[in-house]
């Protein structure tokens, strides 16, 4: 059977897309949309990824937002991470649980879009 690779892009709407692309590069390191074919665009590290759709009722134990979706970022170090988030004024949740496969926190973006971060085991 033939699979995909990875993902490729991952697009949603925004209010304000240029100043939510700048949010992400400003405080997670996700470098905003080239303007052209030839620019160089953000690459992510190889790791795991868990595409897992939800029950539309799983209420709050879902890692999604209103919207119906949520983003995990694999990130090195939570605690370094969450610190900068914290020290630019950007609240995150912490769930202070360490589960089998790792640690996670939480956050929305400037446009309520969900965020989880994970630190893998």
């Amino acid at each position: 059977m033939e699979r995909v690779d990875g993902i490729g892009g991952f697009f949603f709407t925004a209010r304000d897309p240029a100043a939510l692309g700048r949010w992400y590069a400003e405080h997670l390191g996700i470098d905003e949309v080239p303007t052209t074919y030839d620019a160089e665009v953000w690459t992510q590290s190889a790791g795991e990824t868990v595409f897992a759709p939800f029950p539309a009722d799983a209420g709050d134990g879902a890692p999604v937002g209103p919207s119906g979706w949520g983003i995990n970022f694999r990130v090195a170090d939570l605690a370094a991470m969450v610190a900068q988030l914290r020290a630019a004024g950007v609240g995150v949740t912490v769930d202070e649980t360490e589960y089998p496969n790792g640690w996670f926190a939480q956050l929305d973006d400037p446009e309520g879009n969900a965020i989880q971060l994970w630190q893998p085991s």
